[in-house]
């Protein structure tokens, strides 16, 4: 078997890679996605299955309000004492000099659930990890924040120890172990006892296109004691621009029962319009940050180094004893809202599908108008994640809005400054029209305005679908769910990718959503019903 990168395609970011037993497991972030943390198991590491995320109540995560890519930022799973252990951060802030957040705790003897209630364990970084060393002692290991603007804001990585008995950190143990290269930025770390020595695995470079890992090792857990790995970085694709895969560093090491190794890292895939340069610039990351999984040998001198080179490879020898699994052929998903509970695929927007938002099962699913989309705080809305450069995706809309500020439709997300979106609305002679419309860096645009289509008296329901081509979208309507209309409006893929949102934002740590979406920011909370959902994965093309 071959695993074929990414692992896990779309939005999919830092993933912490462990393993139990027979069975590996990858939790990655979700930022101001909700529920929180986005969990998958594999025995072959080719193939992936979808778990319920463990951050699914507001005790374990509260983000109301949180800004577009706060929340979950570099979940850390281990396993040790017969538990499931999760470290994760819920970042507050994102701009600006501070990075208000909360580095928590919480534990599960099963990795389906229940988790337990969350500790507070510090604020002193993110990307916090815990290490569980062979001599039964536990550690924080943490990027540190530094709000001076005299200093560098990443003040490297700090090692706290933590005391089991109290479940909680002891701050006077603090001390920085290591402080990265010259690259700067460093971030992400995962420590490792191999050997009997210490291995730090950090990320570097910031997750752009300068993204990579480096690793630095040391005999003790003393105050700058790590020294870096020579002819370094360990994982980049920095000096590789042609390359499919970009971006990749963060990401954690794991073993096989056999005695091999691998490594799980952010990846991205961006593309090129036809008129740009390959290079510059480099491409737009639709799909977000997603995973890669690379081999790791290790060099004569006891350091690791990625199998092919530090570029990595797009297809890698699966693990030589690993159990085939079973898992979906591609991320193609069709919903009849039959359940009561929603898909694992469907996320909300800081908040969790309630009561107040709506209600799903029986064949369809209602949302309750409230805020726009472009709110931090009460979204009625449940998206998926793009997987894959092409696709369509189309449902059922049943809406009767007695005012424009009324609004349901098929939308495509990145955050609350960048969407677009095709819906059902009222006009000014109080007639059900369709318009379309773009957030472009928070900046509105109706398209079609006078010019808004008709819905013919009488009709009960009308159908949307988007078809997304790599670089460009689109939108069309049925009022039968058979013969469909294509809107004249195309649209540019690129604004909804982490590298158009990083122009003029710091949160672009996601990718692009399509989901299904009712507002009523009038506040009558006039409901929307949705039918059959189909994401429909196609073939990529150049």
């Amino acid at each position: 078997m071959k695993i074929q990168n990414p692992v896990l395609p779309g939005f999919n970011a830092d993933p912490s890679m462990i393993r139990v037993g027979d069975t590996y497991y990858i939790a990655n972030s979700t930022f101001e996605w909700f529920p929180g943390v986005r969990l998958h198991e594999s025995k072959d590491m080719v193939h992936w299955n979808l778990l319920p995320s463990p951050l699914s109540t507001t005790t374990l995560l509260d983000m109301k309000g949180n800004p577009a890519s706060g929340g979950i930022w570099a979940p850390d799973l281990s396993y040790a004492d017969g538990k499931f252990w999760l470290i994760y951060t819920d970042v507050k802030i994102t701009e600006g000099a501070f990075k208000d957040m909360t580095n928590y705790l919480t534990t599960a003897t099963d990795i389906r659930g229940p988790w337990t209630d969350p500790i507070k364990v510090n604020g002193v970084g993110f990307d916090a990890s815990l290490f569980h060393d062979k001599n039964g002692r536990k550690y924080l290991v943490q990027q540190t924040w530094d709000h001076r603007e005299y200093r560098h804001p990443f003040n490297g990585i700090t090692l706290t120890e933590f005391d089991t008995s109290t479940m909680k950190l002891m701050p006077k143990t603090a001390r920085t172990i290591y402080r990265g290269t010259d690259v700067k930025l460093v971030e992400g770390p995962h420590l490792y006892n191999i050997d009997n020595q210490y291995y730090l695995f950090a990320a570097q470079g910031g997750t752009v296109f300068t993204h990579e890992e480096v690793v630095a090792r040391s005999q003790t857990l003393d105050a700058d004691s790590f020294e870096s790995e020579p002819d370094g970085p360990f994982i980049t694709n920095f000096d590789t621009p042609d390359f499919y895969l970009q971006k990749q560093g963060h990401g954690a090491l794991v073993n096989t029962p056999s005695g091999e190794w691998y490594y799980a890292s952010l990846v991205s895939r961006p593309w090129n319009h036809k008129n740009e340069s390959s290079h510059d610039p480099r491409g737009w990351s639709t799909l977000g940050r997603e995973t890669s999984i690379q081999q790791v040998s290790w060099d004569e001198n006891g350091w690791p180094r990625v199998v092919g080179g530090h570029g990595g490879q797009v297809e890698v020898n699966a693990p030589k004893d690993a159990i085939p699994t079973e898992a979906p052929a591609d991320n193609s998903q069709h919903d009849d809202f039959s359940s009561e509970k929603l898909d694992l695929n469907w996320n909300t927007l800081r908040i969790p599908f309630d009561a107040n938002m709506g209600t799903v099962g029986d064949g369809k699913l209602t949302l309750i108008g409230h805020d726009s989309l472009a709110s931090d705080f009460n979204v009625s809305m449940i998206a998926r994640r793009w997987q894959a450069f092409n696709f369509n995706a189309q449902v059922k809309v049943t809406f009767d809005p007695f005012t424009y500020q009324q609004m349901a439709g098929l939308t495509n997300f990145y955050n609350d400054n960048h969407w677009s979106w095709v819906f059902v609305t009222l006009d000014d002679q109080k007639r059900r029209v369709i318009e379309v419309a773009e957030n472009n860096r928070d900046t509105y645009t109706s398209y079609l305005k006078d010019d808004a289509i008709v819905i013919p008296e009488g009709t009960e329901a009308v159908w949307f679908r988007t078809q997304v081509r790599k670089d460009h979208y689109s939108y069309d309507y049925s009022f039968d769910g058979t013969t469909w209309h294509n809107i004249p409006v195309e649209l540019d893929a690129a604004v909804l990718s982490d590298d158009y949102v990083l122009q003029t934002y710091g949160g672009f740590f996601t990718g692009a959503f399509v989901g299904l979406a009712a507002v009523d920011y009038a506040g009558y909370e006039q409901p929307a019903t949705f039918n059959d959902f189909d994401y429909k994965e196609l073939p990529e093309t150049k």
